[in-house]
């Protein structure tokens, strides 16, 4: 779908109408395809793109949320200052499975301050129930499989 001009364009043709009249401030693009979705669609709405990032890659001060993986633990971190106090973030990515790395993304978000709006994925692997692990985050998937 990446290669293909025509199916990109539909991804984030389909994603932005969805938060155009939805007063969203920010897009933040979990690593690493995350970034490619988050960065377009923050591009064609004129907003804020945030990277929530895997430890140590960030040059700034950071918030850090740990999550399980089938085989351990793994991280992610945020820029503190990267959005805060009445800013509504849509957390972006590929896809959701179990729901790990998307929850930590929202821990993220929230610890800078900032409202979590929405995930927004481009494929949801039902069977793995990854939205129950959200609580309270709607999850909009484009394709569910």
């Amino acid at each position: 779908m990446l290669e293909s001009a025509e199916g990109f364009r539909e991804v984030i043709d389909a994603l932005k109408a969805r938060y155009e009249d939805g007063n969203v401030t920010h897009f933040a693009g979990i690593e690493s395809r995350g970034f490619i979705f988050a960065a377009a669609l923050a591009h064609a709405m004129d907003k804020g793109f945030v990277v929530i990032r895997k430890p140590g890659k960030l040059p700034r001060d950071t918030y850090s949320e740990s999550y399980a993986l089938e085989y351990g633990e793994d991280q992610l971190e945020i820029h503190q200052d990267s959005v805060g106090a009445g800013d509504r973030v849509v957390i972006v990515d590929d896809l959701i499975a179990t729901g790990g790395t998307a929850a930590a993304a929202a821990k993220l978000v929230g610890q800078c301050g900032a409202e979590v709006v929405e995930l927004a994925v481009v494929i949801e692997l039902t069977a793995l129930d990854g939205r129950s692990r959200l609580g309270s985050v709607p999850v909009h998937a484009l394709i569910d499989y």
